[in-house]
Order: structure tokens, then C-alpha cells, then sequence
């Protein structure tokens, strides 16, 4: 079996967080035209397309899948695609696009919260602590606290929907484990597949009730290549090539790269004319520093362990406890 190459794994890291990153800054504009609903279904029927493509070489046997957990892998896709989306973007259009990617690096230490309340898993001090400094620059980020009454000044509603919205994505990468028979591809590929009628019928509902409006041909005329972005790059590119790089350097390391998110972000906002504020840089140096912390302690101690086996084939039979 051949190893991934690590330079290829970083490159592909880089390639994924960036998509990412420019994400909001596209999506931003385009909520000026299509709602977050229907973004949300045009940004996965262009991503489902792709995966088609990816899927079709393998024959039978990934459709055979998708028949046997099509609601298991509809409703995970459902969670992360639909309520995770949906809320992100509503988040957005109350928001700016650099403190969406700023949420989005909250991920990793809000996930160690869910597992401990829906598994019993209680996250390392270091775990809580990281997740409560990530949480405080989430807030210094909105600008709730530097406003002074004035609402029109926070972004706190938006960044709040979005960072609730973050639970479905952790539910939908959580459900990874139950199906080890998928590999990434398909994985990513059937859920998304899988949950699309459930998305195409939650923007018809949403659009009956009134909470939705279908987009016009001219508002999508308008927003097409932003959408083509979204649904291409950010929806289908960058989730493959972060899977790539997990597979090269683990996911303790790739993770570390969900720093570059919010750094792209606002790197792109500054090439933009749009340079940040200081409570956004703050607030950012908050998160990324809590997201490096957090890794850092979740790092396995690979050298102890080597030495430890080392000590064993050396003594032979002689007892590793003290």
C-alpha cells in the first residue's frame, strides 16, 4: 500500500481551508439575490453532480450502498448539509463573512462538548478551557460587547445562528463512524445524494409557508458564478481534498489547518479593501489560538510510547510495571 505524500497532504489542507475561506466572502453577495434555503439545494445539486461523476467508475456495488442506508445517510446529510447550511447562511446574512469562518474554526472543541453531553465523554480540562477561550472570541468577534446598546453595531443574532448551526455539521461528521464499510468518497458522495429529496422538499414547504422565496432566473443570472464557486469548490473540491489530507498527515494535524479558515478569510477581506476591525482580529487570535491549543493537547505522545516498546523487546519478559 502506497503512503500519501505529505507535501501533497498540506497542499491539500491549504487548497480545502482556502475554498473555505472564500466561501463566505462569495456567499455574502449572493444572499442579495437567492435565499439561504434555496442557496443551499442549488449549492448541492452542483456538488451531487460531481460525486455522481466520482461514483459512476465504481460500478453497482456504491449504488447498492445507497439503497441499503438510504435513510441513515439521508438523514446525516439532512444535518449537515440542510440545518447546517441553512443556518450558516442565515447567520451570514445577519453577519459579515470573516466571523463565519471564525465560527467555523469553533468546531473542533464544540464537538468535545456534544460528545461529552451525548456520550458521557468528558473532554480534558484542556478541552474545556480551549472551548471557552474559542466561545469568548466568538463573542468579541460579533462586537456584542464593544456596541454600547446599539444593536445596528453587533452581529451577535447572526453569529449565534450560526454557530448553533455548527451542530448539525458535527452530527452529520459524528455519523462517519457507523458506516465503516463507506470510505470518505462515498461517504461524503451518498450523504449528500441521499439527502438531497429531503432538501429539495424542505425549500418547497419552506417556500409554501412563506419562509422561503424561489429565486428569480435574472437573481441567478446574477449570482451564477458565485454559485458555480460554492457548489464546485467549496461544497465538493474542498471537502475531497481535506479528506486527502487527513489521509496524509491524521486528523489531529488536519485539523490544525481549520486555523487557516478564518485567516483566509481575512486575508481575502483585506485584498478586498475591507480591512478587519480591532475586535475581529482580537477575536480571531482568540479562536486560532484555542483551536492551536486544543490540537496541541490532543497530540498522542508518540515518543513515550516507542520508548516503552523499545524497553519491552529489549527486556523480553521483564515486567513494564514499576
Amino acid at each position: 500500500m502506497f503512503s500519501t505524500p505529505r507535501p501533497l497532504g498540506i497542499a491539500a489542507l491549504l487548497l480545502a481551508t482556502s475554498g473555505w475561506g472564500g466561501m463566505f466572502l462569495v456567499s455574502k453577495g449572493v444572499l442579495q439575490h437567492v435565499d439561504p434555503v434555496w442557496f443551499t439545494l442549488i449549492r448541492y445539486s452542483l456538488s451531487g453532480l460531481v460525486f455522481v461523476a466520482l461514483l459512476a467508475p465504481r460500478g453497482a456495488s456504491a449504488w447498492g450502498r445507497l439503497r441499503r442506508h438510504a435513510v441513515p445517510l439521508a438523514l446525516r446529510g439532512l444535518a449537515g448539509f440542510g440545518v447546517f447550511s441553512v443556518m450558516l447562511l442565515v447567520g451570514l446574512s445577519h453577519s459579515v463573512p470573516s466571523h463565519g469562518a471564525i465560527i467555523m474554526a469553533t468546531v473542533p472543541m464544540t464537538t468535545q462538548l456534544l460528545r461529552w453531553a451525548l456520550d458521557g465523554v468528558r473532554p480534558a480540562r484542556s478541552a474545556l478551557l480551549t472551548a471557552a477561550l474559542a466561545l469568548a472570541g466568538v463573542v468579541v468577534v460579533s462586537g456584542v460587547l464593544f456596541t454600547e446598546g446599539d444593536a445596528a453595531g453587533s452581529t451577535a443574532f447572526g453569529d449565534a445562528v450560526a454557530l448553533v448551526g455548527t451542530v448539525g455539521w458535527i452530527v452529520y461528521t459524528r455519523g462517519a463512524a457507523r458506516f465503516t464499510e463507506l470510505d470518505v468518497i462515498e461517504y461524503t458522495a451518498l450523504t449528500v445524494l441521499a439527502s438531497w429529496p429531503l432538501l429539495l422538499l424542505g425549500a418547497v414547504i419552506a417556500t409554501a409557508l412563506g419562509l422561503a422565496s424561489v429565486p428569480s432566473g435574472p437573481a441567478v443570472a446574477l449570482s451564477w458564478h458565485a454559485l458555480l464557486y460554492v457548489g464546485l469548490v467549496s461544497s465538493a473540491i474542498s471537502i475531497l481534498a481535506f479528506n486527502y489530507g487527513v489521509r496524509a498527515l491524521g486528523s489531529v494535524a488536519a485539523t490544525a489547518f481549520l486555523n487557516f479558515v478564518p485567516v483566509s478569510a481575512l486575508l481575502m477581506s483585506i485584498a478586498l479593501g475591507k480591512p478587519p476591525a480591532a475586535n475581529e482580529l482580537a477575536g480571531m487570535a482568540m479562536v486560532v489560538g484555542a483551536l492551536l491549543i486544543h490540537t496541541a493537547a490532543g497530540r498522542p505522545a508518540a515518543a513515550p510510547v516507542r520508548k516503552a516498546v523499545d524497553v519491552r523487546q529489549r527486556c523480553g519478559t521483564c515486567s513494564a510495571t514499576p
